[in-house]
């Protein structure tokens, strides 16, 4: 059993096809994704945005929100890993990753897959309203439902106000 089914999380279809079409991808050369040699910033901007394009188009999500995401998440840098142990360019926490089948969270592609996906489903929650669904990537959906709006964190008001300013 696998730690999320351990956790009561289920994943759905589209996820565990999602996952193993990247690993078998990976695995035979082909990926999309995968971090260049050079470290931290090194990939090209036309591949980033090829990835962004390409998972905002699959997920009706607005590319130049995932990039003013991108850039306040992790400032492009594919092996970001926050305080709290956020991973990657979008900077999904472990369980996000897990519940959106992304197996390794500093692929670029599947973070980016991942987190856009994720995102998609936080504006179908929040009906289209970007600033709540920015407020619940940054937050976590139950702190803007228990104080219906953007909670009373700086740090996520602040956030909020980094990604929506991005978009401009």
């Amino acid at each position: 059993m696998g730690e999320a089914a351990k956790r009561g999380v289920t994943v759905s279809p589209r996820a565990l096809w999602t996952s193993a079409l990247l690993a078998f991808a990976a695995l035979s050369g082909c990926s999309g994704g995968g971090l260049l040699p050079g470290g931290p910033h090194s990939m090209p901007p036309d591949r980033l945005s090829a990835l962004v394009r390409g998972a905002s188009s699959t997920n009706a999500v607005d590319p130049k929100l995932v990039f003013a995401m991108i850039d306040a998440e992790s400032h492009g840098d594919p092996s970001a890993v926050s305080r709290v142990g956020a991973q990657g360019l979008m900077q999904l926490m472990p369980d996000t990753s897990a519940l959106y089948g992304v197996v390794n969270p500093f692929d670029p592609y599947q973070n980016v897959d991942g987190g856009t996906r994720y995102l998609h489903d936080l504006l179908r929650r929040y009906r289209g309203n970007v600033r709540l669904a920015v407020a619940a990537y940054n937050a976590g959906p139950g702190a803007v439902d228990a104080a219906r709006g953007i909670p009373h964190y700086a740090e996520t008001r602040a956030y909020v106000d980094r990604v929506v300013a991005g978009l401009r």
